[in-house]
């Protein structure tokens, strides 16, 4: 059996301080994001869950499209001489590659990978397609699945399958590519502030942490709670390597034949799990609500047989869904303070509590999750013909406080460290992203993990001239964040 099946369901969340994994795992299966399947390594996105992922995608498909892209759709499968075209690339993802080897009872004369990346086979057909400078750029998106044979997972941050977008364009000139490469950054960057209100540092990537077969990565990366980075997004500068590879050629403007350049970038399901830990607390999940599944939930509370809370919160919900907000009613048969803790484990960003009183008043109270019980901006009692109105300013207030909390934490945990011990020191302990001049050699950062286990994040430009590399006292060329990571 597998070890998923035999997993004690989740009774209680432990405090997210004290052990912040098993806070992470018991606050994704008790708010009912995932659920574990009897494949090792892979989950059930439940309903839940998956109104956080599409979210995720309709706010970046907009922004997807908005630049120009388009999305299409490339198989799962890539035959293994495909796959082996791309000597680095392969390199790179060989141990995550899974193999289909027999179709029903029959054994393939050439195995197929499941994707890992779909570079192999894009690549492929875009070689098919571009004939001509004029056929340039092709910008395209894919929303798809991928596997990568992982041996440790945990929900969202690292599974064996995993949902995500990813970009693939092929340009005619080296700057067009560059430039695309830098835009995708940006637009994940804005994604990541405005929506999931998670603050980030964008950055290129060490050579070390370079994608396979490109000539540039550049990522964003968060800071959770423990003091580890995640790497939330990607956007790869491939130069010509792929194209060379897979024979993207074009006939250019001069009547030369040329290779394309390539990019690839995207963001997968890992993002909710940043989400997930920046804005939690011991009470379950805070969502920020442009990517929450529900906007509110209403409460009605029944007094002496007295129900007209229940019918009157079906009207408003009514009302509140024809103006654009996500809402729902519960009427199940709970006592209040039940239904309060389910759905604050839940995260919405609003409850509405509406009783016999209120009825009688015209009013509904308001509960903003993310302040904590007691505080006193905590409820409003608003008139029920103002809700629409002040239950946006409301959902406003909640994305820009779990914006401020969450980017507070971020600066007070950055560090920027000029002294040898010091470094090495925070690095250790896991204090948070670790700010210095560095030299950019591989060398160097390899010693900084054997002894720390950190490694360099991304890097950002030098600031100061003749500065030393903090970590071995070499001439620096970058600056560079160091931390620990998932």
């Amino acid at each position: 059996m597998s070890d998923a099946l035999v997993q004690p369901v989740v009774k209680e969340i432990p405090p997210k301080a004290a052990d912040l994994s098993a806070w992470y795992t018991a606050v994704c299966l008790k708010a009912e994001l995932v659920s574990y399947s009897p494949v090792r390594g892979c989950v059930v996105l439940r309903p839940y869950g998956y109104g956080l992922w599409e979210n995720l995608q309709k706010h970046l498909d907009v922004a997807f499209k908005a630049t120009g892209h388009e999305n299409a759709y490339f198989p799962l499968l890539i035959p293994e001489g495909l796959l082996l075209k791309e000597a680095e690339h392969v390199e790179g993802f060989a141990p995550e590659v899974a193999w289909v080897t027999h179709g029903g009872q029959e054994e393939l004369t050439e195995r197929l990978a499941i994707r890992p990346t779909s570079e192999v086979i894009i690549g492929v057909m875009y070689a098919q397609w571009v004939e001509s400078y004029r056929d340039l750029p092709i910008l395209i998106n894919q929303w798809a699945n991928v596997l990568r044979w992982e041996k440790a997972t945990r929900p969202f941050l690292r599974t064996m399958e995993f949902l995500w977008q990813e970009g693939h364009t092929a340009h005619a000139h080296a700057q067009e590519a560059r430039e695309e490469t830098l835009r995708m950054l940006e637009v994940y960057e804005e994604f990541a502030r405005d929506v999931a209100a998670v603050p980030v540092y964008a950055g290129i990537k060490s050579a070390s942490e370079r994608f396979p077969g490109a000539v540039e990565t550049y990522s964003i990366e968060a800071l959770m709670p423990d003091g580890k980075a995640l790497q939330s997004a990607t956007s790869h500068d491939l130069g010509q390597n792929f194209a060379k590879a897979y024979d993207i050629k074009f006939v250019d403007a001069d009547q030369q034949i040329k290779h394309a350049y390539t990019t690839s970038w995207g963001m997968s399901w890992r993002m909710l799990g940043a989400m997930i830990m920046v804005h939690g607390d011991d009470r379950g999940l805070r969502i920020p609500p442009k990517m929450a599944p529900l906007h509110a939930v209403f409460v009605p509370i029944v007094r002496s047989n007295d129900d007209r809370a229940v019918a009157a919160s079906h009207e408003a919900a009514a009302s509140l869904r024809k103006a654009g907000y996500r809402v729902k009613v519960d009427d199940r048969d709970q006592q209040p303070g039940w239904k309060y803790a389910e759905w604050d484990l839940r995260g919405v960003p609003v409850r509405i509590e509406m009783g016999p009183r209120d009825v009688d008043a015209g009013n509904v109270v308001l509960v903003r999750r993310d302040r904590a019980k007691g505080d006193p901006d905590q409820k409003a009692i608003v008139p029920l013909d103002q809700l629409a109105q002040r239950l946006q300013a409301l959902l406003d207030e909640i994305q820009a406080s779990l914006y401020a909390q969450a980017k507070a934490f971020l600066e007070s945990h950055t560090f920027a460290v000029s002294d040898r011990d010091e470094f090495y020191a925070k690095c250790k302990s896991r204090a948070g992203m670790v700010d210095i001049p560095w030299c950019g050699r591989e060398a160097c950062e390899a010693h900084v993990k054997a002894e720390t286990s950190a490694t360099t994040r991304n890097t950002h430009p030098l600031d100061v001239v003749g500065a030393r590399c903090v970590a071995c006292g070499e001439p620096a060329t970058v600056r560079a964040y160091f931390a620990q990571s998932y």
